[in-house]
């Protein structure tokens, strides 16, 4: 009896793994930076006028879900992203998790105080949308990769 061959990655697969990386893993930079309390980061992140200070303390007063889920959604995503390269099916569920993550981040962030200085943020406030929107994006693109076998 013939063995199946397995099926050949598509350059789509690769072409979406790597940007997807490159992607999160600014994440985990990001994430890292903030962590470590690099003020020079902070300050080339932070809107126009206001102190690295100022936004640190913003960051650290976050309620521990927030955080937890800031975590989650960056380390999952880029989890995620390494799977996909591999062609494995957990790549869904890191996706996911991430999506779990960022909804306890962001929903913080949205009903919560305001970040300091976001009135003076410019495109930079659309920021959480274009995560969120990338996130569900990489999660759907996971998903459909499963479901035609390419993912094992």
């Amino acid at each position: 009896m013939a063995t199946a061959a397995p099926l050949r990655t598509p350059a789509h697969l690769w072409i979406v793994g790597i940007l997807s990386l490159l992607w999160n893993c600014f994440g985990g930079y990001d994430y890292l930076m903030t962590k470590t309390r690099n003020m020079e980061y902070l300050a080339s992140m932070s809107p126009p006028g206001v102190d690295p200070s100022v936004m640190l303390a913003y960051i650290e007063g976050m309620p521990m879900y927030a955080q937890i889920g800031w975590g989650l959604g960056v380390w999952s995503a880029l989890a995620g992203s390494l799977l996909l390269l591999i062609r494995n099916r957990f790549a869904v569920w890191a996706f996911g998790l991430s999506i779990v993550g960022m909804i306890f981040s962001f929903g913080y962030m949205f009903l919560g105080p305001p970040m300091p200085g976001s009135e003076a943020a410019g495109m930079m406030k659309y920021m959480p949308l274009v995560i969120v929107i990338l996130g569900l994006a990489q999660f759907a693109y996971a998903r459909a990769v499963e479901r035609k076998g390419l993912l094992h």
